[in-house]
């Protein structure tokens, strides 16, 4: 499994063509391996949320609300903010469910047999 993360930025311009900020984009996309997918549609995963990431935007933007699913980490999830604080912890809560989703594939992989755990 891979998770790529892709950042950008352009400028924000004012009515009158004056520079009014930066806003930011993030993408993130988890390649997964044949062997995964086949786990994902074998157990239905694909709306499973993975992660969940909500804060508000300043005035007259709406908040960020974003529930991380199997399916778009798989296919990709791109959000734009105007601050780069956001866009780090959004950046966090994509690592942190393509983690959660690798856990639960590792579990899937175990049906069936048995573990042994030294104390």
């Amino acid at each position: 499994m891979k998770l790529t993360i892709r950042r950008n930025q352009a400028d924000v311009k004012g009515l009158f063509g004056g520079r009014k900020g930066v806003n930011f984009s993030l993408s993130g996309r988890c390649e997964i391996s044949g062997e995964e997918r086949n786990l994902i549609e074998k157990y239905k995963l694909g709306e499973y949320v993975l992660a969940t990431f909500q804060k508000p935007q300043g005035k007259g933007s709406d908040p960020i609300n974003l529930n991380i699913t199997v399916n778009g980490m798989i296919s990709g999830t791109t959000v734009e903010t105007g601050d780069i604080k956001t866009l780090l912890e959004l950046e966090e809560s994509m690592k942190a469910g393509c983690t959660n989703l690798k856990q639960l594939l590792e579990v899937m992989t175990t049906f069936g047999g048995e573990q042994v755990i030294n104390i």
